[in-house]
Order: C-alpha cells, then structure tokens, then sequence
C-alpha cells in the first residue's frame, strides 16, 4: 500500500485509524452485520512498517501493482 501523509498528520494515528477502520470494515463484510464490542479485540498485528518514498516512488508503485496482480493469479504460482 501506498499512501501520502499530510506532514500535521502524525504517522502512528494514520495507522492505527487505517487499522480500525479497515478491520471493522472487514468484519462487517465477512459476518453481513455490525461488530458490537470490538473494543480490545485483535485483528491486524500490534506492529507495522514505515518507509519514506523519494526517487523510487514509481518503482515502488509498480511493485504494488505486480502484488496485485499475484494475488489475483495473473502469474500464477509463486515458487520458492
């Protein structure tokens, strides 16, 4: 994922916002209802990683796109 963050906006806050929202979202999806009580339940993990992005935005932008088309089976398997 590739966002931009506003620098008065705090990274951790967009996060964890990200996070809760995305997660409550989800659940709505998956279960056709709203959550009740999903306060301290765990859905993402505690942690997350962070990185700027400079002269390699466009390399990077077209790494999210080719995961993209991964996930979706476009290439097929992945071999490790």
């Amino acid at each position: 994922m590739c966002i931009s963050v506003p620098p008065k906006y705090s990274i951790a806050m967009t996060i964890g916002c990200l996070k809760g929202k995305s997660a409550i979202s989800i659940h709505k999806e998956l279960s056709g209802r709203e959550p009740k009580g999903f306060t301290n339940k765990n859905f993402w993990t505690r942690g997350y990683c962070v990185s700027t992005v400079g002269l390699d935005e466009k390399q990077i932008r077209e790494y999210i796109q080719n995961q993209k088309k991964l996930e979706a089976g476009e290439h097929g398997h992945l071999n490790f």
